[in-house]
């Protein structure tokens, strides 16, 4: 069987994962990543034919609160991982980073692999240090690595998630509801799809970069024009700069993976 060492496997994303998949021994990192010595003695003990590093702290509202622990999390977790793999001369075949779109301005429309990044926000920096570090010290190892910009999830859970979060407000107000900031396109996928994509990525053995999204846009305006209308509320949209991040998928339609419109009210209500 497969050894699949894991990281971040209680998070939305990783146990999606997990439960797709039933055909890899998992081998979880159930300590702190921004712990040199845990990091280190879960490498050295475990040998691993792929590895998933899906551990991370993601929404933007708690990386700006608490940058230091993202920062701590995101990229220095990352470089243990990346420093233990070499120190311990580990053959995994495979390594596969969640990184994210935030890597990119969100200026443009629709955006490549090739577009030069720019964090568009604090979680977006944490990750691009992550990325460099990987490419940098792992190009001329044995372990292939891939790394996955993932674009925006649509089911994501907790208030601390832009539409969870979104739907709450809706739901709690009585009034005549104004929002302000949403004049935003952007680009859905579910967890199971992208946990589909890395299980095709795996399989196909892809390395280097490669965009993570649906490739179709969508106006967060209409996503809460959707939820007003189950909720039975009025909403006011305040005039904002929009702004459009969406991804060029050519790579993975490359290599088998077909986009399908989300529906938005059936992961909502």
């Amino acid at each position: 069987m497969i050894k699949c060492g894991i990281t971040g496997f209680n998070g939305n994303l990783g146990k999606t994962f997990i439960t797709l998949n039933n055909k890899f021994n998992y081998i979880r990192f159930k300590g702190d990543i921004g712990k040199k010595k845990e990091v280190n003695n879960w490498i050295k003990k475990n040998n691993f034919d792929l590895l998933i590093h899906f551990a991370a702290i993601v929404p933007t509202s708690t990386v700006n609160k608490r940058y230091k622990k993202a920062l701590s999390v995101n990229y220095l977790g990352t470089k243990y991982l990346v420093d233990a793999i070499i120190r311990y001369n580990k053959s995994i075949e495979w390594f596969f980073f969640a990184s994210t779109s935030h890597v990119y301005p969100q200026k443009f429309y629709k955006i490549s692999e090739k577009h030069k990044t720019k964090p568009s926000s604090k979680y977006g920096k944490t990750k691009l240090l992550a990325e460099k570090y990987i490419e940098k010290n792992l190009k001329n190892t044995k372990t292939k690595f891939c790394l996955g910009r993932i674009f925006s999830i649509i089911d994501n859970k907790g208030s601390e998630f832009f539409l969870r979060g979104l739907l709450e407000k809706i739901k709690k107000n009585k009034k005549k509801i104004i929002l302000d900031n949403l004049n935003h396109e952007r680009d859905f996928l579910t967890t199971n799809q992208i946990s589909k994509i890395i299980l095709l990525l795996w399989k196909k053995k892809i390395t280097g970069i490669i965009n993570i999204g649906s490739g179709i846009k969508t106006n967060l305006k209409l996503i809460a024009r959707v939820f007003a209308t189950v909720a039975k509320k009025n909403i006011v949209f305040k005039f904002n700069n929009p702004t459009c991040q969406v991804a060029n998928i050519s790579k993975l339609k490359k290599i088998g993976f077909k986009a399908k419109k989300l529906n938005f009210k059936r992961f909502f209500y």
